[in-house]
């Protein structure tokens, strides 16, 4: 167990906390969406703030303490829990009670440290611990784009802590195939490479995600995608090489061959040009554990898609069923 802090969430943040108010980029997102599950002012998450291990760090959350079960929602690299406040008002999943961080150094959060992505790691099985020192209902983690590379991570890691595992993707971060997908240009999978396996100088350095990622490739609306590039906090903010040099060579806490719980929905965007589903498909065969894969049609990246989103919905509902998971 790592070492962060347990303590319940306060209700204010920190002096001067930005907030989701202030900072409206996000709402831009959701003229992508469905009627039914865009996001505004009047039923946006509650903002919460956490200090791990010093830092402040800004969750969106909806309490239902009548909820069967918690729905705790990790973004990938360059994205930020606001953006996926949408799949909170999923059908399938409206009635569980939801978190969704911004990891420590995105969106609104801040860190006073070097954060790689083992520190991601350690965060989320923190903020698990705390979960369940407030109280034992099952948790089920949701992990939207490469933010299901963490999901599988934080799950291998505290076996039996994680009641379901929903992921969009699930590709190895350190096969040359994946690097090239992520890639901003045909060379930066080549560099990719070399950031894995070389220190970096100084650890704190920081470039545009852009440099590093095609992060027109969020979505496949040529709208969403530029709204996303143009975004500070998003496609246009700037990440320490140490996170992405760390994300491409951090092994799986458990060979999949070995990973026999919790059940795995994979739901894979059909259209991904980040991730390519393939490469999910290739690792989620490996895994030991009950396991479900379906196809969400005409999505990109991030599913904003409606034929997309009524799948996903559908498959979510099936397999908590199947698996007698609370919600």
């Amino acid at each position: 167990m790592s070492s962060g802090s347990r303590s319940t969430f306060p209700v204010s943040g920190p002096e001067a906390a930005p907030s989701y108010e202030q900072r409206s980029h996000w709402a831009r997102y959701q003229e992508f969406f469905p009627g039914g599950l865009r996001v505004l002012p009047d039923n946006a998450p509650e903002e919460r703030w956490w200090s791990w291990r010093g830092a402040p760090v800004h969750l969106d959350v909806v309490r239902r303490d009548g909820a069967p079960a918690k729905l705790l929602v990790l973004h990938g690299i360059g994205g930020y829990g606001r953006m996926l406040a949408s799949y909170s008002r999923l059908p399938a999943l409206a009635d569980l009670e939801y978190l969704a961080p911004d990891l420590p150094g995105h969106g609104l959060s801040s860190a006073g440290f070097v954060v790689g992505y083992r520190q991601w790691v350690d965060f989320v099985i923190d903020l698990l611990a705390a979960e369940r020192a407030r109280d034992p209902r099952p948790v089920v983690l949701f992990g939207v784009g490469t933010g299901g590379w963490l999901a599988y991570q934080v799950a291998a890691r505290v076996p039996g802590r994680v009641a379901a595992l929903l992921v969009t993707g699930l590709a190895d971060p350190r096969l040359a195939g994946v690097r090239d997908g992520l890639a901003a240009n045909p060379g930066a999978g080549l560099l990719s490479g070399v950031f894995a396996g070389v220190p970096l100088v100084p650890p704190m350095h920081e470039v545009p995600l852009r440099w590093l990622l095609d992060v027109t490739a969020v979505s496949n609306h040529a709208r969403f995608a530029a709204a996303f590039a143009s975004d500070e906090l998003g496609g246009a903010r700037r990440i320490p090489l140490e996170l992405f040099r760390s994300y491409l060579r951090l092994r799986p806490a458990v060979v999949p061959e070995r990973f026999t719980g919790p059940p795995v929905l994979l739901a894979r965007p059909e259209e991904d040009r980040w991730t390519p589903g393939i490469h999910s498909k290739r690792f989620f065969e490996r895994l030991a554990a009950p396991k479900r894969a379906v196809s969400l049609v005409r999505s990109g990246h991030l599913p904003s898609e409606e034929a997309g989103l009524a799948e996903l919905d559908r498959s979510v509902r099936d397999f908590l069923e199947e698996f007698r998971v609370p919600h």
